[in-house]
């Protein structure tokens, strides 16, 4: 397996990390894949800035979220910046008796020392039909 493979299935990792962390709504399995000076918007554009912040509104918003269904995550694009730094777009599905709705995220991620991939910048999307 070349380099970038081996990238591509850890990075793909890291967002299977952030689908089973939000459904079990694991705060601490969620906030260990930001880098510490992670910037975060979130899907109605609250922007955080650095890990305090993001471990902050995660630790108040993620135990008390509430959906009906499901979610998944799936890397539908992975495009290297440079060897250490990939974006990364993803489809993020809300899956409830009424229907779906769907969301856009795009992941910066930077591949560390240790060889593991952290979430740097992101921007979560809604998606609006119409």
């Amino acid at each position: 397996m070349n380099t970038e493979t081996a990238d591509i299935k850890a990075i793909e990792q890291v967002v299977a990390t952030v689908e089973r962390a939000q459904r079990a709504k694991d705060v601490e399995g969620f906030l260990a894949l930001f880098h510490p000076d992670a910037l975060w918007t979130t899907g109605h554009g609250k922007v955080l800035i650095g890990f305090d912040a993001i471990a902050e509104f995660t630790r108040t918003v993620l135990p008390a979220a509430s959906w009906e269904g499901e979610i998944t995550y799936e890397a539908v694009h992975t495009q290297f910046l440079r060897p250490d730094v990939a974006a990364v777009k993803v489809r993020q599905v809300y899956h409830s008796p009424e229907g779906e709705t769907e969301g856009a995220p795009l992941y910066v991620m930077t591949k560390q020392d240790d060889g593991r991939w952290l979430l740097h910048a992101c921007q979560n999307t809604a998606v609006w039909a119409g």
